[in-house]
């Protein structure tokens, strides 16, 4: 069976920190940078990649759009 890979891309630049998208990630894979934007807002980022699904909880839950989910099916390999 395959297993699907997710990665998420944030525009930090458009980012505020508002965080809905942390308690959002099933998978916990998503927190708030201890760096700030040019704005002076912590932005998300992904901290385990590896751990993404790609389900777009954290897209749907982002007031100003600023994530994209990407999803790739990994073939497992026996």
């Amino acid at each position: 069976m395959a297993k699907v890979q997710g990665a998420i891309v944030v525009d930090i630049q458009k980012c505020k920190g508002c965080g809905l998208c942390v308690p959002a990630c099933p998978a916990q894979v998503i927190r708030l940078a201890p760096a700030m934007n040019s704005k002076g807002y912590r932005y998300a980022f992904m901290e385990h990649p590896g751990e993404c699904t790609g389900c777009a909880n954290c897209s749907l839950v982002c007031p100003d759009t600023v994530i994209t989910v990407y999803r790739v099916k990994a073939n497992a390999v026996n």
